[in-house]
């Protein structure tokens, strides 16, 4: 048998992908088979995932609960609340706390920086899912240098509200606190085993 040339294979490879693509499922799964509204989907939900983050940093309540559902959840170390007014009491105090925790040489409050490192995103019509590892950054090191200090991880479920993505539950895991950890198992085959108990449960 002779060896088939580059472009031949590079159509035959298009042309399998492209009927792997006519005949793929509207999400992804947990194969790897991507629908082909997923990128358009995965874009909004890492958007709001920065806008959140963005919102943290600056303090901007209002657009941080915006990120939310109106009867969204919020679950972090100090406990849970339930809808946008009930999220916003929780974290309204959190500027008045970071001097508390971070603070720079002289005294004043540190600058916080929140990133996301990784996202792993499953898109099942109206639903989706997402596990995220962030790490939490401040201006309180040697000098007011920026060094790192908090991590953990996001576990999401989110869901579509008027042709837009929001937070139905975000569960914040901060990793470096007991109790906090995300545990051994890979938090995707998590996202997976819950968007499957979901699809099972329609």
């Amino acid at each position: 048998m002779g060896i088939r040339p580059a472009k031949t294979i590079c159509r035959a490879a298009l042309a399998a992908a492209l009927l792997l693509g006519a005949a793929a499922p509207a999400a992804v799964s947990a194969e790897g088979i991507y629908a082909r509204d997923y990128a358009e989907d995965r874009a909004e939900i890492e958007d709001l995932m920065a806008r959140y983050l963005f919102a943290i940093d600056y303090f901007d309540w209002d657009a941080y609960v915006a990120t939310f559902a109106e009867d969204g959840e919020l679950e972090f170390a100090r406990g849970t609340s339930k809808g946008r007014d009930a999220i916003r009491k929780t974290v309204a105090s959190f500027s008045e706390n970071i001097g508390k925790f971070y603070h720079t040489e002289d005294g004043k409050p540190a600058l916080l920086r929140h990133v996301i490192l990784q996202s792993s995103i499953r898109v099942e019509g109206e639903r989706a899912w997402a596990r995220s590892l962030w790490v939490e950054m401040a201006n309180d090191g040697p000098g007011d240098t920026m060094k790192m200090g908090t991590y953990g991880i996001y576990e999401d479920e989110l869901k579509r509200v008027d042709g837009h993505w929001l937070f139905a539950k975000r569960r914040v895991l901060n990793e470096f606190l007991p109790n906090r950890q995300s545990g051994p198992k890979n938090p995707v085959r998590e996202m997976d085993e819950a968007a499957e108990a979901y699809l099972g449960g329609k």
